[in-house]
């Protein structure tokens, strides 16, 4: 087992080893959702035993994930030959594929949505990682995408750009699902949490019923301390004084949990206001932070870190599958979300006082994960475009 680099020994004191700890977040009021999707958890009844065994309670998916499963996976290579052989062009190839998926996961995931009125049993398709500066093209495609699926749980995922949050506000005013994904940085949350509260005024006013509309806020976690521990690295080796180097070396693991905290701060304030009571009384749902990006990219650091940091009432946590089977296995349960802020505050006012500035590493951050997510989205493209190229017979 990795070591810990937070309140480990404190969390073994007060915190008892459940059965299956993920059931025990329910309990705490936070849903886990798998970041994951292929053909074969679908087909082979693992996700059903999933969702009955360890309580999952949603899906999310990406280009990425979906480049990984498509590629490496025999499981769609029927319904590539056949859609293939229709003489679809290569982006209508990818997306039929990734419809069905949502699809018939939805499916399985339709009584959870219905058994948790319609709080949890959703799964996430992303428009185009292309789109992700292109605000009429994110509403036409969120649309199109929405029809396509036709299923009354699964989200559309948007990313958090400045030029995605009217797509929000928009998407939302229609009673259309949205999963806001790509925020690291809190003002962009504000941004999208913002947006929610409006796009629901829009929809009430145009006599929908916004108790069915859902939404959530994808806030990512461990690439930000994946980039400011290298800032940090970099920083101790440009010559730092004493008391600068101990305050780098303590900040090391720690950025990306006190981040959240204050965001899940900012969120507890949001729904504490009369605008938001107002909207709850019609039986709005509120829009509740995701945790994502929650595998831990650093060996030094425990390996359900940003599980176990990060549990607190009304939010979600996105795992891999990986993390799911480690957290399963040794994860500790105790609420520590909203646990000693004074701490998180403590972290980033030093941040920006060695001379870290958490606007450069999200604004950072951002552009690097559109970039990610578009590479991964145009090399899928470019597996299936060899498909069409291939003789029959090596389909």
């Amino acid at each position: 087992m990795n070591p810990v680099t937070t309140s480990t020994e404190t969390q073994k004191q007060t915190s008892t080893k459940a059965q299956n700890p993920l059931q025990e977040l329910q309990k705490l009021g936070q849903s886990v959702w798998l970041d994951y999707i292929r053909r074969d958890l679908i087909t082979s009844g693992e996700l059903r035993r999933l969702i009955d065994g360890d309580g999952l309670r949603g899906m999310t998916s990406n280009p990425s994930i979906f480049e990984k499963a498509i590629t490496g996976s025999p499981d769609y290579a029927g319904f590539l030959q056949q859609l293939i052989g229709q003489g679809m062009s290569t982006g209508d190839i990818y997306e039929r594929i990734a419809i069905r998926d949502i699809q018939d996961a939805a499916d399985v995931l339709l009584p959870v949505y219905k058994a948790t009125n319609k709080r949890d049993g959703y799964v996430s398709l992303e428009v185009s990682p292309t789109l992700a500066r292109n605000t009429p093209g994110t509403i036409e495609e969120a649309r199109r995408l929405w029809k396509a699926v036709a299923r009354p749980n699964i989200m559309i995922k948007v990313p958090g750009t400045p030029e995605g949050v009217p797509a929000v506000r928009q998407l939302i005013s229609e009673g259309i699902n949205i999963n806001i994904t790509l925020l690291f940085a809190q003002k962009a949350y504000a941004s999208v949490a913002q947006a929610y509260i409006e796009g629901l005024e829009a929809a009430q006013k145009a006599g929908i019923d916004i108790s069915g509309i859902a939404s959530v806020a994808s806030f990512f976690v461990s690439r930000i301390d994946t980039l400011v521990d290298s800032t940090i690295d970099g920083h101790l080796k440009s010559g730092a004084t004493p008391d600068e180097e101990k305050t780098l070396r303590d900040l090391s693991g720690k950025v990306a949990i006190a981040n959240a905290k204050q965001a899940y701060r900012y969120y507890q304030e949001l729904i504490a206001a009369e605008r938001w009571k107002a909207l709850a009384a019609r039986g709005a749902q509120t829009q509740r932070l995701l945790w994502a990006s929650t595998s831990t990219k650093n060996p030094k650091y425990r390996d359900v870190l940003y599980v176990e940091e990060l549990i607190g009432p009304d939010t979600v946590n996105t795992v891999p599958p990986a993390t799911m089977d480690a957290f399963r296995d040794h994860g500790l349960v105790r609420r520590t979300l909203d646990a000693d802020l004074a701490a998180a505050n403590n972290v980033m006012s030093d941040l920006e006082r060695v001379g870290i500035s958490m606007e450069k590493i999200t604004d950072q951050l951002l552009e690097d994960a559109i970039k990610l997510f578009d590479d991964a989205f145009q090399k899928l493209l470019a597996a299936v475009d060899e498909k069409k190229k291939q003789p029959l017979s090596q389909k």
